[in-house]
């Protein structure tokens, strides 16, 4: 699949995915921090923003739709990072293609499995009918009878567009509600990728939990672990400044 993703600055590559519900804009204060050292790809994945649509969506084939990225951008070796499912989907990435990942960042997220905890997100989002909804208020309205915190619903509502019948998802909502067991999905048994890992967790978030550090250091030997204090699963946006500064730490 021909993924969408935006390219910025110059110097070593370095590929960002997103996570669940998301799109590469998520990313795009943290890009503006690097471009003078980096060339960004930010990227946007099957069934988000503006990538194509399709009814299969595992991480296998989100984790070939990256590699046709990289193929077509003639990128052989990169730095690779991505948030919570983005960072399921790097862990697959460097697990099946190492050679392809010269340091790999993963945020918020641990190699284990993860029981589906997004009902309440799925139900308010696939509650409301786009063909009645006249204004983003509305939507908003609505999504509070499901979704209590106003910056949950904001972020979520980023994915919401017009077109010219009215409002569309962006993201792909039927297939991401019929298939959301499968980003839960523990990384496979047996397989490791020994290069430069650093886990970025958010220091109020459960995500990553002391009981995970023996997976990491199964799948990943060579791993660091970093709390971003004052942050919580959605690191990149409350505590900026800090990723940043991890990142330029961790990659030099």
């Amino acid at each position: 699949m021909k993924l969408n993703y935006k390219k910025s600055g110059s110097g070593p590559p370095l590929v960002i995915l997103h996570g669940l519900f998301g799109s590469l804009d998520n990313w795009f204060s943290i890009a503006k921090e690097l471009v003078e050292n980096y060339t960004l790809y930010l990227v946007d994945q099957r069934n988000h923003g503006d990538s194509p649509h399709a009814e299969e969506w595992d991480y296998a084939v989100m984790v070939e739709d990256l590699k046709e990225m990289l193929d077509a951008e003639g990128l052989d070796k990169i730095y690779l990072m991505g948030h919570s499912m983005g960072g399921k989907t790097v862990m697959n990435f460097a697990l099946k293609y190492p050679e392809r990942v010269e340091k790999l960042i993963v945020a918020d997220i641990a190699p284990r499995y993860y029981p589906v905890h997004h009902q309440s997100i799925l139900e308010g989002l696939n509650s409301l009918d786009l063909k009645e909804i006249k204004s983003r208020k509305e939507a908003d309205e609505q999504l509070a009878q499901y979704i209590p915190e106003l910056g949950v619903r904001q972020f979520l509502l980023k994915s919401l567009s017009r077109d010219s019948d009215g409002f569309v998802w962006k993201i792909n909502l039927p297939v991401i509600t019929k298939n959301i067991e499968n980003v839960g999905e523990a990384l496979p048994e047996g397989a490791n990728f020994d290069g430069p890992t650093l886990f970025l967790a958010g220091a109020n978030s459960n995500y990553i939990q002391q009981k995970d550090m023996a997976d990491m250091e199964t799948h990943f030997p060579n791993y660091e672990l970093e709390f971003v204090a004052g942050a919580g699963h959605w690191l990149h946006a409350e505590q900026p400044h800090a990723v940043v500064l991890e990142m330029r730490r961790f990659l030099g």
